[in-house]
């Protein structure tokens, strides 16, 4: 059983800042335990698509960093380009969303690196054994890096039912090539639901979807199965199938994850915030309102645990009316899979187990 660390929301003064609420997390979890002076530390953060303000705040991460700075290591901000159409499918329109959302000087005194280069094909084959690879595609500079600090925005997720340091690791620390090797799903569309709007057609970054007439097709053949149709529909008239695709997407995730920390035992620390706890990935180019209340900051050396501590956390609030959360409202009640029927998301936990990425049982000690 490993300790998770909590710092509430809330504050009644200077000491109780979320600064120096980090700042004693990642002293209570052990962050000089994972990291050593010289490091060349990778912080794994989401920089956040362009149009989407729910991302970690980079005055929480840069008090992470602070951290990292004052045991002697050396700290750089680094995620991964996407698949998809927006302003972090390279590396010079990444790093210009990564300024854009306030990750850079005078904010911090460290770089930006996207890790995958400059168009998301610098990789490292890292061997798994998994279900679905033998070997995964990590981004070059996360496998290179002596450490690894995970700075994760917790919330919901369309195909994964939620988003933290799992999915943080698994999606966030793939190649291009990596992320397609995961995004095997392949919508549908949900023809009484259909208002052939386009929304759809307009998200696609391969150009599969049209509409002729009065219907729309999708060219799975060439889909890459990044959902932003999915994310895009105001109807909700693309679906997935849930019993297959869905869970082969998780799986293909964890196992991916753990290629991320192949080489980083003793080495990676994680930190979740439970703040703007929304429905969507912050891929998305928008964010929607929460559907729990912010509920706090917390930290630990197992992703599993961490992850897990979130989720309970989470079904444990109640939920805000007129958000996305239909019901299910009441403390204690599940939350995701109301949000994104058909989701599993304890599939996370069960399978991040079975690879070895730590244990879902876990102590929750607030600080």
């Amino acid at each position: 059983m490993e300790d998770v660390y909590i710092a509430r929301v809330g504050a009644q003064s200077m000491n109780q800042n979320t600064g120096n609420k980090i700042k004693a997390l990642c002293t209570a979890a052990g962050l000089a335990n994972m990291v050593d002076p010289g490091d060349l530390t990778a912080v794994k953060v989401h920089f956040g698509e362009l149009g989407n303000d729910a991302f970690v705040s980079p005055l929480h991460a840069a008090s992470v960093v602070k951290e990292i700075e004052a045991i002697g290591a050396k700290p750089f901000l680094t995620d991964t380009n996407t698949l998809y159409l927006g302003g972090r499918r390279n590396a010079v329109d990444h790093a210009k969303t990564a300024a854009l959302h306030g990750f850079c000087y005078p904010v911090f005194d460290c770089p930006v690196i996207i890790a995958d280069g400059l168009r998301g094909q610098s990789f490292t084959s890292v061997d798994v054994y998994g279900k679905h690879f033998d070997a995964v595609k990590i981004a070059s500079d996360i496998v290179s890096a002596d450490s690894m600090v995970v700075v994760s925005h917790f919330k919901g997720h369309e195909a994964a039912g939620f988003g933290g340091a799992l999915k943080n690791l698994g999606m966030g620390c793939a190649s291009n090539e990596g992320k397609r090797e995961q995004h095997t799903t392949r919508p549908m569309i949900l023809e009484d639901r259909c208002i052939l709007c386009g929304a759809c057609m307009n998200a696609c970054p391969e150009f599969c979807i049209s509409i002729a007439g009065k219907s729309v097709s999708i060219d799975l053949e060439h889909c890459i199965g990044c959902l932003m149709c999915m994310n895009t529909c105001p109807e909700h008239a693309i679906d997935l199938d849930w019993q297959d695709d869905g869970v082969v997407f998780v799986e293909r995730m964890i196992e991916y994850a753990s290629g991320a920390v192949g080489n980083k035992t003793g080495k990676a620390f994680y930190i979740n915030f439970l703040i703007n706890i929304t429905p969507h990935c912050d891929c998305t180019p928008w964010n929607d309102i929460p559907f729990v209340p912010d509920i706090g900051i917390l930290a630990s050396i197992d992703p599993v645990a961490l992850d897990k501590a979130c989720y309970d956390l989470v079904n444990g609030e109640e939920g805000v009316l007129g958000s996305l959360l239909p019901d299910h409202h009441r403390p204690g009640e599940e939350k995701f899979t109301r949000v994104w029927p058909g989701t599993n998301p304890e599939l996370q936990i069960s399978y991040a187990e079975e690879m070895g990425l730590g244990r879902g049982e876990y102590r929750l000690v607030e600080i």
